[in-house]
């Protein structure tokens, strides 16, 4: 420790493991070396895959389609075709041939069998024929006509009905598949150009890791090299005590606690020596520094303790010391 006021600064410094030093030394140049080159530049590649042609394809049909003619008169035959089965509605026209079959049987039946048979009956069993026999004639005529023609053609316009309404249901189910088919189609194409994208943007992606490898790679190399020889660089830890703002050096003592305060105070330790004008117990006060060292401080000389408070004084390799208790 130095007294005679001013301040107190201790200073603690511990160097590397000397065959640390080179490696050391050659790590930090290589660090200045990398640092002034700058970071490495962003990837120059491309960095997202673009819609692979299969996709394009795929896109532009589905685009046409939707847009384009067919789908629209698939719609429209579609619904003209629930419409017409959900209305009922049939067209006589288409079932003229089967009613004039039927009309040509029933009469034929009529002509050639049931009408003759009956006159014969009634020649047979009542000559001159009656009523009756014309009412027989009339009844048998019925019958004929709704058992060959009327039933058959009602039996006919039933099942024309429900087939028409069977066909609407199916048509409701069959047109939105049949639509939906080329859809499907460029869905499965759409796919396949997914897949090879994705593999495209796959390579971009391994090229892009292996360039930041390569740009990384003599910083990562040095950190390891640093990691491997650096332990503990050392250290330099100074501390400073502020020297106390009262004007007395017993003042001083006070603040610093000490019973037995050895300070530097030979005169010949000292350089710009200033009388101060003020005493403590009888001894000059004054203003300088230490030699090598342009911190002001202020204090008592060491020649002139001795004088009078001889015992205060002690001489330790040929220089005199003040021990502030003493006195």
């Amino acid at each position: 420790m130095c007294g005679g006021g001013g301040t107190q600064v201790s200073t603690s410094t511990t160097e590397p493991w000397e065959q640390q030093i080179p490696y050391l030394t050659s790590g930090f140049k290589e660090a200045q070396r990398l640092y002034n080159r700058g970071a490495p530049e962003y990837y120059p590649g491309e960095t997202l895959a673009g819609f692979d042609p299969m996709e394009k394809a795929a896109q532009q049909a589905t685009l046409g389609y939707a847009m384009g003619p067919r789908a629209a008169g698939q719609q429209a035959a579609a619904e003209a075709s629930l419409v017409q089965g959900l209305s009922g509605k049939i067209d006589p026209s288409a079932y003229n041939p089967m009613v004039n079959a039927l009309s040509s049987n029933v009469i034929s039946n009529l002509q050639g069998k049931i009408l003759p048979g009956i006159r014969q009956q009634q020649v047979m069993y009542q000559p001159g024929g009656s009523s009756r026999g014309v009412l027989e004639q009339n009844k048998a005529v019925t019958n004929a006509v709704t058992q060959g023609m009327t039933k058959p053609l009602a039996d006919m316009y039933t099942n024309a009905y429900t087939q028409a309404q069977n066909r609407a249901l199916q048509s409701g189910q069959l047109y939105p598949s049949i639509m939906a088919a080329p859809l499907n189609m460029y869905g499965a194409m759409g796919g396949v150009g997914e897949q090879r994208r994705a593999m495209t943007q796959e390579g971009i992606d391994q090229d892009m890791a292996r360039y930041q490898y390569q740009s990384n790679a003599g910083q990562n190399a040095l950190k390891n090299y640093m990691a491997m020889v650096t332990g503990d660089y050392g250290s330099t830890t100074t501390s400073t005590t502020p020297a106390p703002k009262d004007n007395t050096i017993a003042n001083l003592i006070g603040t610093l606690g000490s019973a037995y305060l050895m300070a530097g105070s030979d005169i010949h330790v000292k350089e710009n020596i200033i009388p101060e004008g003020t005493k403590w117990k009888g001894l000059n006060v004054y203003n300088y520094n230490y030699i090598g060292d342009s911190t002001p401080r202020r204090g008592v000389m060491a020649q002139q303790v001795e004088g009078i408070y001889p015992d205060a004084v002690t001489t330790i390799n040929g220089v005199k010391h003040v021990n502030y208790g003493a006195i």
